[in-house]
Parts: C-alpha cells; structure tokens; sequence
C-alpha cells in the first residue's frame, strides 16, 4: 500500500514555488523546466532523459538531483534515487533544502534495509526539522524500525513458497481467506495491473493429493461489474463478507450460502459503512465478531481496525480497536484466527523492519496485548499484506507484490516458535431428522464447560444439513443441537490437552415423541459418587429449559452403571445419579409430577463391558420421553 501512494507522491513533491534555482544555465533551466511537463503526465522516462540531459549541462543543479531522486523513487529504483538524493544533498547549504533530503534518503534507506543509514539520516533529519509535526512523527517511526531491525537480527525456520501457477494464474492475486476445515482457498483476482482494473472473488479448492485446483469464480451472484475485493468467509464456508469498489468508493457487503447457492450481496449499512473507505474484512469462526479497516473520522491515524459484534439486532456499531492496536500511521489486513483468541494485522507504524510487517497480538479478557513482530524473514525491508493462518497455526497464507503488476500467493510453514497455543479443529457432520432421515437446519451451539458459557453458535444448512462447528484447545466443551419439536442433542470433548484430529459426527434428532430419549453425555460424578460436579451445570439448564419450554411433558431420568461391582451397589448408585438430576430440575421449578426417577445398575449395558472404553460410554445418565399430561397422555 506504501509502493500505491508514491505516484501520487512523487507527482506532488519537488515542487518549485517562487524559488531561484541554484544553476544560470538558461538550457539547463529550460530542459529542467521540459522534463517537469513530463513528469507530471507520469511520462518517467523522457523525464529522466531531459533531467540528466540538464545535469550535464551543469553539474552543480541542486534542484535537477532532487527532482530526478523523486522519479527514481517512485519506480522503486532505490539505489540510484538513493545516490541521486545524495549528491543533491551535498551540493545544498539550505538547512530547508537539507530537511527535504534527509526525509528522503531516511525512506529511502529503510526500504532497502539500509537501517545505518537510516538511523543516521533520522537523527540529522530530527535536528534540524522543528515545525512538522507529521514529518516529524513519521520519521520517528523510521527511526524505531531501523533500531528495532538492527537489533533483532534472529532469523526463524520460515519456509515460504508460491502456490503453484495453476493458482497464481492471474496478473495479481492477493487477500487470501480460508475455510477452517482448510478445503477452500478464496481470494481477490484482478485482471490487470493498474488500480482500476477489474477485481473479483474467485476460490480454489483442495484436490485429493492435497494440492490446489485451479480458482474458478466463486459466483455469478458475487462477481459484477464492480470491483470486488477482499473477502472474509465463517469457519463453516456459509456466511461471507467483502468489499466492493465503485465509483463512490468501498463498502462491505455480505451474502449467505444455502445449499450450493450464495445469496445477492447486501450492503452491510451505516452500524459498519461510513462515507469513507471501508474494507478487508475478517469474520470470526462462529461468524459473530468483525474486523474490519477504515479511514473513518475517530481513528488514531490513516487507516484503522474497527470491530463489530453480530447481537440479536443485528451488526452493532463499528467501534475503534484503540490506541493498543492502531497507531497514527496504518494498520491493515486484519484476521482473526479460528481459536478467536489471536489476531494477526499489518502495520507501518510499529517497531518492525520497515514498511508494513505482520504481528501478532492476543485476546483476553482484560483486552489486547501489545502487537508483537513476528520476525524475519516472514518481516523484512519490503511490505507485507495480508496473512492468514491454519486451524492448527502451522500454515499461514499471504500474498507478496513482485512488482508494481505482479503478485502472488505464498504457502508458509510456520516455526514452532510461532506456532499458536491455542489450536483449533473442527467438528462436521449432516443434521437429520431419526424418522424420516431429511436433512434439518437446527442450531449447534459449543460450550466452554468449565466456564459455563457459550463459545460458539451456528446453523447447520436448510437445504443440506450440513454444518461445521471449530473445537478450540484447551479446554472440555459441550456440543448442542436444537430446533424445536425435537430433542435436542448433547456430545462432549475434552480439548484439555490441546486439538485432536477433526471430528465427523452425524447428528439425528428425534421428533418429541413417546419413548424417544437421548443420553446426557456433559452430566458428569466422580467415582462411586452421585454428587454433580460442575462442569454438569451447562446441561443441567439445557434439561431444565426443554422442558420449561414443553410443558406437560412426562420424562423419565435413569441412571446407569457398568458391571463393575455388585449389582445392589449399582442399583442404588444409579438410582441416586438420576435423584441428583432430578433434585435439580425440581429446583427450576419443573413439577415433580412429570419426574420419573429410575436406576437401573447394569442391567441395560449400550455397549459389552469389556474395556475401559465400553465401561465409560455405559456409565451415564438418560432422558426419555414417556408421556404427557392430559389429554395428550
């Protein structure tokens, strides 16, 4: 983003307002004067030629180096604007004319990882430069970058290499998104090299032997006349939000997957648009926190990272990550990884090694830590954009500029220095109703057990059934299906020792019906106890809210045992199990009448007790269905 603004920058620098020229050299005057009308017009070439042409004519003409430096540096032909900046410094006694070079030749240096240079030139710079305060400040950052640079020389075990050119089969392609199972690849394709060329969302999909298809457009309902760019997709590759360019600048808009189908685009309105530039979007895995960048009024600098959360009413208000995220320069390319807990970003205004790097900063409770750097070579001299990270935080994707029309996909594999704690995987499966086996489009709700609260909530598709649901590390979490006139649905996970393999569970749900029951797989006791443990209370209120919600409804709660033990011992500790869930539910004021309380020991193993493993799945505690009250009984 740097490299876009120096055309315009170069075509508004080096101006010359009522000021004598340093030569009297009429046709060196006149050639200076010449190539200006070219310069303007973004005519380089013959503007470099009649610049050099003027120098010949007088090797001391100050002003005909700092102009031509100009141009160089804005063809990012650093070496030679470099030199040019320098020999037209050391022909100027003008501590203005000083101050202009010594801001050049500080950018300059930096973005060749020149950071001695830099450091120098900043310092000289800084000494004479009193009154500009945006100069001064921006210099400031230069002079932190080339410090931090110089002092943070470690080099880590990134390997970086481009997808294949089945996949970099455009001019440029960059802002890559993934789904959490790791089987799609969307990003923006554009068709040309210049701004305005056309832009669309196109995705790639994972073949059989792992590598990536060819990107095909990812929808006819997607893909306009506008430009569409950066995208973000939820975890389940149903809920995607992007940004579209038109003639009154960007915006993000949204569009829902039924079936095989993507919805038409909705402008996401005034709680996130603004009228200036909006966009880079990055969606949470449940599809509930956006990220996003703007150049609103409010911010901290040029570009910002706002946040929004999806409540009941839909998208709240945009509001500023604040001051521990943004700083008065840019910050870009948000994404927040699957394990919600990470957010990598792009910055130019924080230490790093010049230009935009990548960081890496955590959520927590109390709020966001300081942005870390996530070193070299993944950082360096040149700019970064737009990195994403795998569920299990060993692969990274980013797009990386060649030239001014050319860019490319990378694959990263990441160190284990900066490999995430907090790994993710996921969960998938088809939804069914038991009876007449079509699909069902029901809630699927995760809970943090431990910390008795919602983690994550989706749909599962009208049309298909299907859903996917990311399993944070790091904790036991209980999964829920519901939709109304069924029984809903409960697994359990223990992630306390990290992520494990993704897990595929179909779920069929029972129509609320005589004799229809479920286990309660996240009802848990110690050994030979029929005390609750807490980690219980999560399913407890499910229980307790099902039947609030169908009233009349007789239940029967029984409890069971494996055959360890005597079979009187068993029966009374069943029996105790399921008085302990009824206990409960009394106490939410479910009348006893519509409590059944059974113990049944061993007698109705679902499993051979043979095994640890058959023994565990027989020690549990069910909810059938065996009535109703009334007229319906």
């Amino acid at each position: 983003m740097q490299k876009i603004f120096l055309l315009v920058l170069v075509l508004l620098s080096g101006q010359v307002v009522a000021q004598t020229l340093s030569t009297k050299n009429k046709k060196a005057i006149e050639l200076y004067t010449e190539a200006d009308n070219f310069r303007v017009r973004g005519q380089f070439s013959q503007a470099i030629n009649l610049l050099n042409e003027a120098i010949t004519r007088d090797k001391n003409f100050e002003e005909a180096y700092y102009r031509l430096a100009t141009i160089y540096k804005a063809q990012e032909q650093y070496e030679s604007a470099t030199a040019t900046f320098e020999k037209g410094l050391s022909l100027t006694r003008s501590d203005a004319r000083k101050r202009m070079y010594l801001y050049e030749l500080a950018g300059v240096n930096l973005w060749q990882g020149k950071y001695e240079g830099c450091k120098n030139y900043t310092t000289e710079f800084l000494k004479l430069e009193k009154t500009d305060r945006k100069k001064i400040e921006l210099v400031k950052v230069w002079q932190l970058q080339a410090e931090y640079a110089l002092t943070h020389t470690t080099i880590y075990d990134y390997i970086i290499t481009p997808l294949s050119d089945s996949v970099n089969i455009f001019p440029m392609q960059y802002f890559p998104t993934i789904t959490a199972d790791g089987m799609q690849l969307i990003f923006t394709a554009r068709y040309g090299g210049g701004r305005n060329d056309n832009e669309d969302l196109v995705v790639s999909r994972k073949q059989s032997n792992g590598s990536w298809g060819p990107p095909v457009s990812l929808s006819a309902n997607i893909n306009t006349v506008q430009r569409e760019g950066a995208s973000t997709i939820s975890a389940d590759g149903r809920h995607l939000i992007f940004t579209v360019c038109g003639t009154s600048g960007c915006d993000l808009y949204e569009s829902r997957k039924t079936g095989n189908e993507w919805s038409r685009p909705k402008n996401m309105g005034p709680n996130i648009n603004s009228t200036g530039w909006d966009a880079q979007p990055s969606l949470s895995a449940d599809g509930r926190e956006l990220y996003f960048v703007s150049e609103r009024p409010g911010g901290f600098g040029g570009y910002d990272i706002w946040y929004s959360q999806l409540t009941d009413k839909g998208w709240s208000k945009a509001i500023n990550l604040g001051p521990e995220i943004n700083t008065p320069q840019d910050e870009i390319s948000p994404y927040i990884h699957v394990n919600n807990r990470e957010l990598y970003m792009v910055s130019n205004g924080l230490p790093g090694y010049g230009g935009y790097d990548i960081y890496k900063v955590q959520k927590s409770e109390s709020g966001w830590s300081l942005p870390v750097n996530l070193g070299k070579p993944l950082n360096d001299h040149h700019d970064q954009y737009s990195f994403i990270v795998s569920a299990l935080g060993t692969q990274g994707y980013y797009s990386r500029e060649e030239s001014r029309n050319r860019s490319r996909l990378y694959r990263i594999v990441i160190p284990e220095a900066w490999v995430t704690p907090y790994k993710g995987n996921t969960v998938t499966g088809v939804i069914t109703n038991k009876a007449t086996q079509q699909p069902l489009q029901a809630q699927v709700e995760l809970f943090n057990l431990s910390e008795k609260k919602s983690v994550s909530k989706i749909f599962s598709d009208s049309v298909t059934g299907q859903y996917l649901m990311v399993l944070p590390g790091g904790a036991e979490y209980a999964l829920y299906v519901d939709k109304v006139g069924y029984l809903f649905n409960s697994e359990h996970f223990n992630y306390t020792a990290g992520a494990v393999q993704p897990v595929q569970k179909n779920v069929m749900l029972e129509p609320v019906q005589a004799n229809a029951a479920i286990v309660l797989n996240n009802i848990f006791f110690d050994v030979d106890k029929y005390d609750l443990r807490p980690e219980s209370l999560t399913e407890l209120e499910k229980v307790a809210d099902f039947l609030a919600k169908n009233e009349g409804l007789k239940v029967e709660i029984s409890g069971h045992t494996d055959d360890t033990g005597t079979e009187a011992y068993n029966l009374k500790l069943s029996e105790n199990r399921a008085k302990s869930v009824a206990d409960f539910l009394f106490s939410k004021q479910i009348e006893k009448n519509r409590v059944q309380i059974r113990g049944y020991g061993s007698k109705k193993p679902l499993f051979p007790n043979l095994d640890e493993a058959g023994r565990q799945q027989n020690r549990r505690i069910e909810f059938k269905i065996v009535g109703w009250a009334g007229s319906k009984k």
